[in-house]
């Protein structure tokens, strides 16, 4: 074989290259430190009330409950904080995974493929339409190469591109970026070329600037921001349940005669209280405000300014006092300790509400399932780049799919050589269009064995060339290149112009869809010379055509022109008055994944339609195989082509968008008309892409899904979810982690508002029945903030089920509580609080007030019902027993172990800061044993429905 013209890098001089100048690694964005991380963590209001809690605890001398909370506060701030980073290492994964797609190189001699990570300077690069440039670069050869520059410099215009002395750059006159220089992070938008890199990773222009585009793991999904609404609204309520029983327990014991102070007293007392509200301002007034901006649109809240807040709060405290010392009534002492205790008291159940009513673990569960979704769903060949689409790919209805690599295999192999003038297949004029006018290459091992570097289809034909045992490059090389058009999806062919190497004249190869060159051609090349192309000639060729794209094969055709055109001429109007060669029949199988995952997205409610560029023939045999048609034909108007789709009215494109399955010899612009009549329609859109002109079609997608392997840069950039191995299994599989993704929301969603439901009614109950604190704030700390964020964890690391795919999509726009997600979390909560209460009353009534052993008991109870509870949660949804989900997933186990056991050790150990008594063996196992009704009840519930529903 001839040789490259570039020899490339040995391996040797890529070390030497690497340790001189660096790897072709940005450093990935600046984060914020890991303590202010943690700090911030004390930002939530919610936590801060829990700090003055503590505070005032301690000032009144109950240094074991004051203690024990910020034990809580620290260990619950710490868990979240460990989650928080733990996802935001997932995202940077992630984001790293970008440095992983390859390049074509050559080194030693040999093309080779080679990811952007590893490329050096020195290395020699091909690049082409649709790849983004991988580092700073001279160009050695272009042929019509053009970049889009716009990110670095603003210019809205393709910029050319030639090599150093070329003379069209005196023409170009000054540039922001040399015309010989590439730079990394610009997409070629139009030709290709050769290009020697300069400078890598931080020592390029973009790295220098810090301009490198990349995942942001702060980015907010829709369920996010829906999660964060019903956060703030069921706080706010919660807040302001907790000042009425504040208010209603203050005023009945002051009716009662239990508080008794004089008016100067009262008068200090309310001087303070009020002083004290307004210095803490920053710290309950978001409660408020946060939920009434989503109540009240237009409401914003003040700004409150932690000096200012302080200031007026001495000013308040300097002028009521003042007054009342001034008044010379000034009382003796300032307080009654009496009624100080008994305030504090009612102050520490109002913090206690306000615990229990935030679901501080909504927006965890959220982070948590998406950076465990996202990390799974790598490893199942499906990488996410934006975070909404994780959950809106599991609410698709529709999936338009390519067929190229995404429901083939992508091993192009020519099947058939079918030129008349060369029978065999073999020609000087076929086999030097063939290694001409393409842009496709070969990587050739010492071995002697090809395997295709570029477009599949292009490859195929070199690897023809290469069965034949013929030289590509020696063929290339020997023809005098003048000018190349390269293929687009809206032409359907590609041109090269030059002087050929078999008859030294100058010639025009043409080379792409038989339908679209037949119709440009006049004359056919047969064995005893030209003739005239007759109607009667043109439809024989046709018919011979569709008897091959009618086995699912891709049909190109080859066509030729021998004339002289003027210098910068427009090759597409040349490619006219043709003399047609023949065609070349390339098979491509059918991946054996296809068809079960077909009949998958039928099952599941999800409608498939392929877009292909392959004429109606060959999609038609495509589609038989994989089952799209169901019982194996196709209906009327269920097959259209791009033009044809193209020639409807909108109202027409919604109406045929809905039933077509296949749509032939599309364009990009018919692929964007058909997404937008679908999203129209009321459709959940995913759409897969790999070529540059999809990359609007991916854009105005639900969720855009761009190949990895053979997807350009820019599809990528369009792209939301990049398929690893361009399968579309792996997109059903998407489809699958996104269904489970949003259930394992849900069911984390029944758990913790049980739970707040429950302690909350209880919460406001109990003093009222003559127990001012039946679950204390430290205990209600551990049930909400500690073990809910177990509970997240466990919850969202659930695996996917397959079962969701046996259900119909979810409407998009629908709120995540739905009606029977409510009815369970009010049923099960109004039942345990009827438990409960009546619980309270009879400890109550037995003793005439509860005794701690009993308080323990009933601390234990309840969060062993959570327990159990949390099982039943795990198979919500399902209508299967919780014993068929018994494995697959080791972390909720450990956590709920780690649940228990943590109930136990508090119990044990926990004495006067967690306001309990140990408890013997035989006590927790009856409690164990009792506790597990709720299970079973759960076990029950389902085994009916299981049996009522239709089969």
């Amino acid at each position: 074989m001839d040789q490259l013209n570039y020899k490339g890098l040995s391996a040797a001089e890529v070390e030497d290259s690497r340790k001189k100048n660096g790897a072709n690694v940005l450093a990935p964005p600046v984060r914020v430190p890991w303590y202010i991380q943690y700090l911030r963590k004390f930002s939530d209001p919610v936590i801060r009330i829990l700090m003055i809690a503590a505070i005032l605890s301690c000032v009144i001398g109950d240094w074991v409950e004051g203690g024990g909370i910020l034990v809580a506060i620290a260990l619950a701030t710490f868990i979240a904080f460990i989650n928080e980073y733990r996802a935001e290492k997932e995202f940077d994964l992630l984001n790293q995974s970008n440095d992983d797609l390859p390049y074509k190189v050559i080194r030693e001699g040999a093309f080779v493929m080679v990811p952007r990570r590893d490329l050096v300077v020195g290395d020699v690069v091909f690049v082409e339409q649709g790849e983004e440039i991988p580092a700073d670069a001279l160009v050695l050869e272009a042929v019509n190469l053009q970049l889009d520059q716009s990110s670095l410099t603003g210019e809205t215009d393709p910029v050319e591109k030639f090599p150093s002395g070329h003379p069209e750059i005196a023409r170009l006159g000054e540039c922001i970026y040399p015309a010989d220089k590439l730079l990394r992070g610009t997409p070629v938008v139009e030709g290709y070329g050769y290009a020697r890199l300069v400078a890598v990773g931080e020592h390029s222009e973009i790295g220098k600037t810090a301009r490198e585009a990349s995942l942001e793991s702060d980015e907010e999904t829709p369920l996010q921001k829906q999660l964060e609404k019903l956060s703030r609204i069921i706080g706010l309520v919660g807040f302001v349940i907790a000042a009425t029983t504040f208010g209603v327990l203050v005023g009945r014991e002051i009716v009662r005669g239990d508080i008794v102070q004089t008016l100067p007293q009262w008068g200090v007392t309310a001087t303070l209280a009020l002083a004290l509200l307004v210095a803490l301002l920053r710290v309950w007034l978001p409660l408020i405000t946060d939920g009434l901006e989503l109540i009240l649109p237009r409401f914003r809240g003040p700004e409150c300014r932690v000096a200012a807040c302080l200031i007026a709060a001495a000013v308040i405290a300097v002028a009521g006092l003042g007054g009342i010392a001034l008044g010379g009534v000034w009382p003796a002492p300032v307080m009654s300790t009496a009624a100080l205790g008994k305030i504090l008291g009612f102050f520490m159940i109002a913090v206690t509400l306000i615990v229990v009513a935030v679901p501080e673990g909504l927006a965890m569960s959220v982070t948590l399932s998406l950076a465990y979704s996202m990390r799974r769903m790598t490893a199942s060949n499906n990488l996410v780049r934006k975070m909404h689409a994780c959950e809106t790919i599991g609410a698709a209805t529709v999936i338009c799919t390519d067929k190229t690599g995404t429901l083939t295999m992508n091993r192009m192999r020519v099947s058939s050589m079918r030129f008349a003038a060369f029978p065999e297949g073999k020609g000087a004029l076929l086999e030097e269009s063939i290694a001409v006018n393409t842009t496709g290459n070969l990587s050739i091992s010492p071995d002697g064995a090809a395997e295709a570097v570029g477009n599949p289809t292009e490859g195929a034909l070199l690897l023809y060339l290469h069965g034949l045992g013929l030289d590509f490059l020696k063929l290339r090389f020997a023809f005098q290149l003048k000018e190349q058009l390269t293929f687009s999806t809206e032409r359907k062919f590609m041109a090269t112009y030059g002087r050929s190497a078999v008859d030294d004249a100058m010639v025009l190869y043409v080379k792409g869809a038989p339908e679209i060159l037949l119709a440009r051609s006049a004359r056919v090349l047969t064995a005893s010379g030209e003739e005239e192309l007759s109607d009667a000639k043109r439809e024989e060729l046709f018919d011979e055509l569709k008897q091959y794209q009618a086995r699912g094969m891709r049909t190109l055709a080859i066509c030729m022109r021998r004339v002289e055109l003027p210098a910068g001429a427009d090759l597409a109007d040349a490619a006219n008055e043709l003399t047609y060669l023949g065609f070349a029949a390339i098979s491509d199988p059918v991946r054996p994944e296809v068809p079960p995952a077909i009949r998958s997205c039928r099952t599941a409610g999800i409608q498939v339609k392929v877009v292909t560029g392959d004429s109606p023939e060959t999609a038609r045999e495509i589609g038989r195989q994989i089952g799209l048609a169901g019982d194996g034909s196709f209906g009327e108007g269920e097959i259209l082509t791009g033009r044809e789709y193209a020639a409807l009215d909108d109202d027409e494109a919604v109406r045929i968008g809905r039933k077509l399955k296949i749509m032939a010899r599309a364009r990009p612009e018919d692929k964007l008309k058909l997404v937008r009549a679908l999203k129209r329609s009321g459709e959940v859109v995913a759409v897969t892409g790999d070529g540059t002109n999809d990359a609007p079609a991916l854009n105005n997608a639900d969720v855009g899904i761009a190949m990895g392997k053979t997807g350009t840069a820019i599809a990528k950039e369009a792209a939301a979810i990049i398929l690893l191995d361009d399968s579309f299994a792996s997109v059903v599989n998407a489809v699958l982690w996104g269904r489970s993704l949003y259930a394992n929301i849900q069911r984390f969603i029944i758990f913790q508002l049980t739970i707040n439901v429950a302690a909350l009614l209880i919460a406001v109950t109990g003093p009222f029945l003559g127990v001012e604190l039946p679950l204390t704030v430290i205990q209600m700390l551990w049930i909400n903030l500690i073990m809910d964020t177990f509970a997240a964890l466990a919850l969202a690391t659930e695996p996917p089920d397959p079962a969701v795919m046996d259900r119909k999509p979810r409407r998009s726009g629908d709120f995540i509580v739905t009606g029977t997600m409510a009815k369970n979390i009010f049923g099960t909560a109004i039942a345990l609080v009827v438990f409960f209460i009546g619980w309270l009353l009879h400890m109550k009534g037995e003793a005439g007030a509860v005794l701690l052993r009993d308080q323990t008991v009933f601390f234990s109870v309840f969060v062993l019902i959570q327990f159990w509870n949390l099982f039943n949660v795990r198979a919500y949804g399902t209508a299967g027993s919780f014993l068929r989900r018994l494995g697959g997933n080791h972390m909720f186990y450990l956590i709920a172990g780690a649940i228990l056991a943590g109930q136990i050790v508090i119990v044990t150990f926990g004495g006067r800061a967690f306001r309990v008594a140990p408890l013997d063996v035989l006590t927790w196992v009856e409690i164990i044993a009792a506790t597990s009704l709720v299970l079973w009840i759960g076990e029950l519930i389902r085994f009916v429905a299981r049996r009522l529903a239709p089969k």
